[in-house]
């Protein structure tokens, strides 16, 4: 959501997508009409003839575009508190396809259409849970680690074209889908007490997103970057030591 203003902010013209539910349900066309009524357009990620379709309809819409956000995440088994060690495997599977292989269908579906320009920008949101262990992400921080691998891979392909391919590992970020797990709001109060700039906010993360997508990062590609108020390369903080332990006399 916080993306496509600040995109548009800047002068960016886009599609929006999300499957079909949510175009019913959602409020999606409410952003789209905050956004010079971008065009919506429905698609399935899990479905490689829906992201087919999608970008038919885009270039017929918008054209060839620059850029590519990928914001796609869930799982059921942590939606239902499954531990680790006893996963649901239908529900593992479709954790890696929608918030992971997703990626590596749009992706492949936008070069088979021909539909990226050479110097574009494709970003995918990650977490730090890719490469550290946290124990109610669960299978999340599996799918997390296979999407930045699909980035990197896709990276290194598509650098001859002058097209960046990135990962942003974002803080715990209050938003619908991330508020309504279970011990997310002990997560959030950790990280902002950990991280010396405190969690970075929705808004944070779009501006940085925003510069990823222009050309002032021609540069950088394959990386997953952190933006997070520096939790990620944190041990201990006064604060949280504060909170743990109490106030030193």
């Amino acid at each position: 959501w916080h993306i496509a203003l600040a995109a548009y902010r800047e002068g960016a013209r886009f599609a929006l997508s999300n499957v079909k539910v949510a175009f019913r349900m959602g409020t999606i066309a409410e952003l789209g009409k905050q956004c010079g009524d971008a065009p919506l357009i429905a698609c399935d990620a899990s479905s490689s003839e829906d992201i087919e379709a999608a970008f038919k309809e885009l270039l017929d819409k918008v054209g060839k575009i620059d850029f590519i956000v990928h914001s796609i995440g869930m799982s059921q088994n942590v939606r239902k508190d499954r531990p680790y060690h006893d996963l649901n495997y239908e529900f593992f599977h479709k954790t890696l396809d929608v918030s992971a292989m997703s990626l590596h269908r749009v992706i492949a579906q936008a070069l088979k259409a021909e539909a990226l320009n050479d110097g574009g920008s494709i970003v995918a949101l990650s977490y730090i849970g890719a490469q550290r262990t946290f124990s109610s992400y669960s299978d999340m921080g599996d799918a997390k680690a296979l999407l930045e691998s699909i980035a990197r891979s896709f990276g290194s392909r598509l650098g001859k074209r002058g097209i960046r391919v990135n990962t942003v590992s974002q803080s715990p970020t209050k938003t619908t889908a991330g508020s309504g797990i279970d011990g997310f709001d002990a997560l959030y109060d950790f990280a902002e007490k950990l991280s010396p700039l405190g969690n970075a906010t929705a808004q944070d993360c779009a501006d940085y997103v925003v510069s990823l997508l222009s050309d002032l990062t021609r540069k950088v590609t394959m990386q997953n970057l952190f933006n997070d108020g520096g939790f990620s390369t944190m041990g201990i903080s006064d604060a949280l030591m504060e909170a743990l332990y109490g106030k030193k006399d």
